[in-house]
């Protein structure tokens, strides 16, 4: 598997260091270079492109807009010095977003999720240890390994997401939509405001749901539900 990438930046020293850092990975593949935006998306338009790093502030077109434009939208890591169109970027769903100057350990971090991320559209099984979804979460995208969840709580428009060992990860998101994403024999719903994984759940009674370091309430409209997969 390798990943066809493009970049697109006006500064000629820019496309050279983001060309630099590409041809360090086995897994990635430089198709072009662009220093105007509208040559790039001319190209992208008739190529099937997997990877775009993308420059924001461009004279001729700005790289929100031109990320907008396209017909074929790949996986787009923004490049900028500019950290207020970071909102813009999470719009979009970019996989990331890179303040320059950029330096490779922090490169090497966006291509890694931009590479799990592909695995992750394509069906490329992994193993069951590193089961996994993709939430956008502060402007990026958040890799959410299953295992490591402890339990999912909505707040209002918001998802948290309680991991074990790690901060929690507030995700825009309903609840529902967010159960879609997970294997549904392994998470289950056990009232309007939270979600848990199974496998963690410890004991059961009179409507409290006891995981390892939280006890949480069951609703009356899930109780026999519970019921039902607690004896599968």
């Amino acid at each position: 598997m390798r990943l066809k990438c493009v970049a697109i930046d006006d500064e000629p020293l820019a496309v050279e260091l983001i060309s630099t850092y590409i041809s360090r990975f086995p897994d990635l593949e430089i198709l072009q270079t662009f220093e105007d935006a509208v040559s790039g998306a001319e190209y992208m338009n008739r190529n099937e492109i997997d990877l775009l790093f993308l420059d924001i502030n461009m004279p001729d077109i700005s790289g929100i807009d031109l990320a907008r434009a396209l017909d074929k939208k790949p996986m787009i890591i923004f490049t900028t010095a500019y950290k207020q169109f970071a909102y813009e970027g999470f719009e979009l769903q970019a996989v990331d977003y890179l303040l320059k100057p950029i330096d490779f350990d922090r490169f090497t971090k966006a291509v890694n999720k931009a590479l799990d991320y592909y695995r992750y559209k394509n069906n490329v099984q992994p193993s069951s240890d590193d089961a996994c979804i993709y939430v956008h979460s502060e402007y990026r995208m958040v890799k959410i390994v299953l295992k490591n969840i402890e339990y999912l709580e909505s707040m209002e428009d918001y998802v948290k997401i309680h991991l074990e060992g790690l901060s929690p990860v507030l995700t825009l998101m309903p609840l529902k939509r967010i159960l879609e994403k997970l294997p549904a024999a392994d998470f289950k719903r056990i009232h309007r405001s939270f979600i848990v994984p199974v496998k963690k759940v410890q004991s059961v009674q009179n409507r409290k749901m006891r995981l390892s370091d939280v006890e949480l309430p069951i609703s009356g409209s899930y109780a026999d539900e519970v019921k039902l997969w607690l004896k599968m």
